[in-house]
C-alpha cells in the first residue's frame, strides 16, 4: 500500500485489522506517516479506527513501541474494551494498561513493564482519562510511562476539546507529555466549540508554534477583537473578546496539518451508526443503588417468589437512580447527584449540527433543558414531553426543522417517539432508554426516514455494571424488557 510522506509516496506492506471505509483508507494513506496530525472527523466517521490503523502501521515498521491514549472518562474505557481489541493489528502482540485499574494483575504488569531492566516484547498501550491529569498521581504515572517509552511513542488526545483551556492543569500536563513523543495526534468532531481561540491549546499539543504563535496571548491578539471593559465592582480595567478576525488565515493554517470529514461526505458509511458513552455512578447514586440491591437480596433470601411484574417495578426504581432521579415513599421527586448530565453536555460540545435528546424521566428532561438553556441560550432548544401543550409541540417540531438557531430537541419517547419528523438532526442521544422496544425503534425513525440525506448517529449514555447496561443489551437484541424478564429468571435482572 502506498503512503504519503511529505511530497513522496512510500510503498509499505500493510494489512488492516478491520476493513476500512473508503474515506478511512484514504486518510490513513495520506497522514499515517506524519509526525503530528489533527483528525477533525465528525462523530461516527471512524476516527478511532483511523488512529489505530496509524498506530498499527508505525508499530509494524518499528517507528514506535508504545502508544498513549488520553480521553475523557466517558470514552476512555471504550478504547480498552472495544476500539483497541477490534482495530489494532492482529499480527502484533500488545498489552493495555488502563489508568484506574486497581486489580492485582494491573499492578504487577505495571511494575514489570516500567522496571528499568525490562524489555517488553509486546506493544504497550497506556489509556488514561484526561481528568487524571489534574492530579499528581495521574501526571506522575504518565511521566513514568514516557520515561520508559518516549520518544518511540505515539500520544493521542481523543475529544481534544477537553484540553482547549490553555491554563487548565490537565492541558498543561497533556501538552508537556505530548512534546516528549515523536508522533502526536488529536481527535475531535468539532475543534471549535465556542470560539476560534479553542484551537490554540489543542494545536499546541501537536506542536508548539504550529499556528504561528508560542503564546496564547499573541495568538489571541491576532485572531480576536478585544475591547477594554471596566469591572463595575472594583473599577479595574480588563480586556474582553467581542469578535474574531483573520478566520480565513486560520482556516488555511489548519488545512496544512488536519483532516476534516463530515458524515455527509462519507457515502459508504452505514446509514445507522451506534456509539456508547460510559458514565460512572457518584457515591450518592451508589448508596441508593446498593440499598435497593440489599432489599432485593433480602427478598430472595426469604425464599419468596418474585413475579415478573415485581421485578419490573424494582427494575424501574434501580434505573431511575442510575439516571439521577427517584421518588420517595411519599411520592416526592428528588434529583440525585450524577455524572450523566455533564457527559451529555460534553457530547453536545463535541457535536456539530442539530441533536435529538431522548430521556425517560420528566425530572431529567427539565434538568437537561435548564443546562442547555444556560449554556446555549433559550432559543437553542425545544421540548416535547408530557408537560408540553399540543400547540407548543407543533411549534417545537417546526422550529427544530426550520430555525437555524434551534439546535436541540429534548423529549421522551413515550410522547415524541411517534408520528413526527425530525430529519434536521443527524445525531440522536439517548440520555436514558425506555424499556419498550417499540418506543426505541420508533424514536430512532424520527430522523432516520424519508427526507434524511445523511447517516444518523445514535449515542447511548450508559452506566456499566448496572441495569442500565442490561436494558440496552436487551433492546439491541430486539427484546422487550417485560418479555425478557418474563422469559428469564426475574431474579437475574435485579442483581
Amino acid at each position: 500500500m502506498q503512503f504519503k510522506y511529505k511530497d513522496k509516496k512510500v510503498e509499505i506492506p500493510f494489512e488492516f485489522a478491520t476493513k476500512p471505509y473508503a474515506h478511512q483508507k484514504q486518510v490513513v494513506a495520506d497522514t499515517a506517516l506524519n509526525p503530528y496530525w489533527a483528525y477533525f472527523l465528525e462523530m461516527g466517521c471512524g476516527k478511532s479506527k483511523i488512529l489505530l490503523d496509524k498506530v498499527s502501521l508505525l508499530a509494524s515498521i518499528n517507528k514506535i513501541r508504545a502508544a498513549v491514549i488520553i480521553a475523557p472518562k466517558g470514552v476512555y474505557s471504550n478504547w480498552v474494551n472495544k476500539e483497541i481489541p477490534q482495530h489494532f493489528s492482529m499480527k502484533i502482540p500488545y498489552v493495555i494498561l488502563k489508568w484506574g485499574d486497581k486489580s492485582k494483575a494491573f499492578k504487577e504488569t505495571w511494575k514489570e513493564v516500567l522496571c528499568p531492566t525490562s524489555n517488553p516484547n509486546s506493544f504497550m498501550f497506556f489509556v488514561i482519562n484526561v481528568e487524571a491529569l489534574s492530579s499528581k498521581s495521574g501526571v506522575q504515572a504518565l511521566a513514568n510511562f514516557l520515561n520508559k517509552f518516549a520518544p518511540e511513542c505515539l500520544i493521542c488526545c481523543d475529544e481534544s476539546t477537553v484540553i482547549k483551556n490553555p491554563k487548565a492543569k490537565r492541558t498543561v500536563a497533556a501538552v508537556k507529555a505530548a512534546h516528549r513523543c515523536f508522533y502526536r495526534a488529536i481527535l475531535t468532531g468539532s475543534p471549535v466549540t465556542k470560539s476560534p481561540l479553542d484551537l490554540y491549546a489543542q494545536c499546541a499539543f501537536l506542536k508548539q508554534g504550529i499556528l504561528g504563535h508560542n503564546s496564547f496571548y499573541t495568538f489571541r491578539n491576532e485572531y480576536a477583537i478585544m475591547k477594554d471593559q471596566i469591572n463595575p465592582y472594583n473599577g479595574a480595567t480588563f480586556k474582553q473578546v467581542v469578535g474574531y478576525r483573520n478566520e480565513d488565515k486560520l482556516r488555511d493554517l489548519l488545512k496544512t496539518f488536519s483532516t476534516r470529514i463530515t458524515k455527509q461526505e462519507c457515502l459508504d458509511l452505514p446509514d445507522k451508526i451506534y456509539t456508547v458513552r460510559e458514565v460512572e455512578m457518584t457515591s450518592e447514586q451508589k448508596a441508593f443503588y446498593d440499598a435497593i440491591k440489599k432489599e432485593n437480596l433480602a427478598l430472595l433470601e426469604n425464599g419468596d417468589q418474585i413475579s415478573a411484574q415485581m421485578a419490573i417495578t424494582r427494575l424501574l426504581r434501580m434505573h431511575q437512580i442510575v439516571c439521577g432521579c427517584t421518588k420517595t415513599d411519599t411520592g416526592e421527586e428528588i434529583l440525585i447527584k450524577n455524572n450523566r448530565l455533564s457527559e451529555l453536555m460534553n457530547i453536545l460540545e463535541e457535536t456539530s449540527g442539530k441533536v435529538i435528546i431522548w430521556a425517560n424521566y420528566r425530572m431529567n428532561i427539565k434538568e437537561i433543558l435548564s443546562s442547555i438553556e444556560s449554556e446555549y441560550g433559550k432559543k437553542s432548544v425545544v421540548s416535547y414531553f408530557g408537560d408540553t401543550s399540543q400547540a407548543d409541540r407543533e411549534l417545537a417540531v417546526k422550529r427544530f426543522q426550520e430555525d437555524p438557531e434551534c439546535r436541540f430537541f429534548v423529549g421522551n419517547t413515550q410522547t415524541g417517539g411517534y408520528g413526527i419528523t425530525l430529519t434536521a438532526a443527524t445525531t440522536t442521544v439517548y440520555y436514558s432508554n425506555n424499556y419498550d422496544l417499540e418506543k426505541r425503534l420508533q424514536s430512532e425513525d424520527r430522523n432516520h426516514r424519508i427526507g434524511q440525506t445523511s447517516n444518523v448517529q445514535y449515542i447511548d449514555i450508559v452506566t456499566p455494571g448496572t441495569v442500565d447496561l442490561k436494558i440496552l443489551k436487551a433492546l439491541k437484541a430486539k427484546m422487550n424488557i417485560a418479555d425478557a424478564i418474563l422469559n428469564d429468571d426475574p431474579k437475574e435482572w435485579l442483581l
